[in-house]
């Protein structure tokens, strides 16, 4: 029998991608999530990884760029790929040179708009509102030494009324989100 591909998923936050995607390769036999890290202690993530039986890890900013203790975990945990679900820190050089091409990232807006140091979750949707724009959506990219400047993979599109507030906004995008992020993982990994 083949190894499974195995997923490190790095957030921040709540937690609603890391849990769509593994509940997406949940069962699998050909992928599965080897553990989830957050950085943010009392993160949500950490209690959405419990309830779905994975191995989380709580790491500070020296654990990732300054004593190496991130990428040793990866490495004990065999990951194959990160995906980054809602994590907000540039990730490392050393982590970068470990998993060239084999780290994966969401953004909420139609990437190289909107993207770049500071615009994250909310203060995106706000800004594309503020602008008056008339469509917003996701990009899927590979995670490079820049923020949000990455090869894209996919992007998709929806509609922004003039009547949408920013809630309005990350409401479409959560959609675009759940439907596309763990499909677009899984064709991407099987084709690497």
């Amino acid at each position: 029998m083949n190894t499974p591909i195995r997923l490190a998923i790095l957030g921040s936050g709540n937690g609603t991608n890391a849990q769509q995607i593994s509940e997406y390769f949940a069962g699998r036999t050909d992928v599965e999530v080897a553990c989830i890290i957050y950085n943010i202690r009392d993160a949500y993530i950490a209690v959405r990884a419990q309830n779905l039986g994975i191995e989380s890890h709580y790491f500070n900013r020296a654990d990732f760029y300054e004593n190496g203790r991130v990428l040793d975990y990866l490495r004990e945990k065999k990951a194959d790929w990160i995906i980054l679900a809602g994590f907000l820190w540039l990730v490392p050089e050393a982590i970068l040179e470990a998993y060239p091409n084999r780290i994966i990232n969401i953004h909420p807006a139609l990437l190289p708009k909107y993207g770049g140091k500071g615009m994250y979750g909310h203060h995106v949707h706000e800004a594309v509102v503020a602008a008056g724009e008339h469509e917003s959506g996701i990009t899927i990219h590979i995670v490079d030494k820049h923020y949000d400047k990455g090869i894209t993979l996919f992007q998709a599109r929806c509609q922004v009324l003039p009547t949408d507030t920013p809630d309005d906004v990350a409401a479409k995008i959560h959609l675009l989100e759940k439907e596309h992020f763990p499909r677009v993982i899984d064709e991407t990994i099987k084709h690497s």
